[in-house]
């Protein structure tokens, strides 16, 4: 542009701007490329959240395009247009979508919800496709744009990153799973179980008996590049199920979909100890991610189980042997502290401070244990961290890295580098309880000749040790106010883990009653008696 003409151009916005008081904020600003366009001259740009007009202006366009199933114009409205191009694309293309419309509701400030109706067609089937999302409205960071604030849950709601839509012959013939009554599991009854029949389903489904149908579904892709099990959206064509037994318990996961429901970012497992047979794993979560089987976050003082069993194996500590509880406790220059009101006891037993939850009194063991102490114990006792477990769908095996320095000392109360799933600690709880460690399985190994994790289990004497000290914890110690009114043979231990940049602890309870263990986190959830303590009390009382 020549210069005497850029300059014109300057002099008339300016003369724009300062005669048009009265209608929002604006600035003189160079609009860069980015945020889906804009030109390099200088401007007069809108600043600050957008307004109602604007709100409604950039949606009708977006809408109007995403319609017409120009991918790229719809994207060009976005604040990421090569992504939301990229799935838009797969929309009408892969996804096989058309007669695309879109209703606006009611816009909230700068949010907007929206209905879908369209029809999915795939070699002359057809099938009527309706949903509702939403998106939102904010102003671009350089093009100063209103513009599509872009998530692929715009798209559909159950979309996440790396995710986009196919329509076509399912990847693997429908199931129809039941429990160990040879009830059916339907995701409609049991709604956490989706992402566990839709891998049970990808990975049975050929051995099964079924014939795969046509559907549209939703493909992933999770962040380490692993593909997960498509999740059926919408049949074309139905498919013939083939019939898959499990080793889930109808009552249990009753109970487990009940007491997470209580309590957001919630997860629970049961286990029947006597085999290592999952009777229930439950989820409450918003992103449909079983953090029941694949959770990784530090177990808090759950882990005190693993800690103990490995001071008692090597001769450091007995349940009855001294294990005082100062107010405090100093490792590597970290200064350890015990949750608020815990009154110091300089006469503790190993017992008693498991009971009570002492941070300080596993802390003072740090010096005595070695860097792999835990690792060592966690994988040959309790069948841990060697990433080889065989449940019959993907699962976290735990973490319990060699560490030094305070990680060791803080390994020893689960904080630190120690990563566990509530499947890994109901399992803890299951081979505390019976000395053996069974690896957990909800899908028969006889199946596809799978061979379990092996691990060699706990001496005698540590097993009745155990016993003992969770049977304390349960009775008089901090997970009494939870396991009242529990009979028969019972034991549990409570965690809060602290996690980094979130307000509260992690809240998590392990406990067992008579052949069922379980164990419960929920994220943000406080103390162990606050949230994952009731989950697992719940489902230990009802599920036998």
């Amino acid at each position: 542009m020549r210069r005497g003409v850029r300059a014109g151009v300057i002099g008339g916005v300016c003369a724009v701007v300062l005669g048009g008081g009265g209608y929002g904020a604006y600035s003189l600003l160079t609009a860069l490329d980015g945020d889906g366009g804009g030109g390099g001259d200088a401007v007069a740009v809108r600043t600050g959240p957008p307004d109602a007009a604007e709100v409604k202006e950039t949606t009708a366009r977006f809408f109007a395009a995403w319609e017409k199933g120009d991918a790229a114009t719809a994207a060009s409205y976005t604040n990421f247009p090569q992504a939301a191009r990229q799935l838009l694309t797969a929309y009408s293309g892969d996804a096989h979508i058309s007669e695309v419309r879109v209703t606006p509701g009611e816009a909230a400030g700068r949010t907007v919800p929206f209905t879908v109706t369209a029809e999915v067609s795939y070699e002359g089937r057809s099938r009527p496709l309706t949903y509702r999302s939403r998106l939102s409205v904010v102003r671009g960071e350089t093009s100063h744009r209103p513009l599509v604030d872009w998530q692929p849950s715009v798209v559909h709601p159950r979309l996440r990153k790396g995710d986009t839509l196919v329509t076509g012959e399912s990847a693997a013939p429908p199931i129809e799973a039941v429990d160990r009554d040879n009830g059916v599991l339907t995701k409609q009854k049991y709604p956490s179980l989706s992402p566990v029949l839709d891998e049970l389903r990808k990975r049975y489904g050929d051995k099964a008996g079924g014939r795969a149908g046509v559907e549209l579904a939703i493909r992933h892709a999770g962040a380490d590049g692993a593909d997960r099990a498509d999740t059926p959206l919408l049949t074309l064509v139905k498919g013939r199920p083939g019939r898959l037994r499990t080793t889930f318990s109808a009552r249990a996961q009753t109970a487990a979909e009940t007491a997470v429901g209580k309590y957001p970012d919630a997860s629970v497992v049961a286990v029947e100890a006597s085999t290592g047979e999952i009777l229930a794993v439950a989820d409450h979560r918003n992103d449909g991610f079983s953090a029941a089987l694949l959770g990784e976050r530090a177990p808090g003082s759950t882990m005190k189980i693993i800690s103990a069993a490995a001071l008692i194996d090597a001769g450091t500590a007995t349940a009855n042997g001294p294990a005082p509880c100062p107010p405090s406790a100093v490792s590597m220059s970290q200064t350890f502290r015990n949750l608020k009101g815990l009154a110091p006891d300089d006469h503790a037993t190993l017992s008693e401070s498991f009971a009570r939850s002492c941070n300080t009194a596993f802390v003072k063991f740090a010096d005595e244990v070695k860097p792999d102490t835990l690792t060592r114990e966690a994988e040959e006792r309790f069948g841990l961290g060697r990433n080889n477990w065989q449940i019959g769908v993907p699962s976290f095996d735990g973490r319990v890295p060699a560490a030094g320095g305070s990680d060791k000392a803080a390994g020893l109360i689960g904080q630190g580098q120690v990563q566990m799933s509530p499947l890994n600690m109901a399992s803890v709880t299951a081979t505390a309880m019976t000395g053996t460690f069974r690896q957990p399985v909800l899908a028969p190994l006889s199946l596809d000749g799978r061979t379990p994790a092996r691990a060699r289990g706990l001496p005698p004497g540590t097993v009745a040790q155990l016993r003992a000290m969770m049977n304390r914890t349960a009775r008089s110690g901090t997970a009494a106010g939870v396991m009242a009114g529990l009979s028969g043979n019972v034991g549990a231990k409570t965690g809060s883990a602290e996690v980094d940049g979130e307000t509260r602890s992690d809240s998590w309870f392990a406990g067992y009653r008579d052949d069922v263990a379980a164990a419960a986190m929920v994220e943000d959830g406080g103390h162990g008696i606050d949230a994952a303590g009731p989950i697992v009390a719940s489902v230990l009382r009802n599920a036998g």
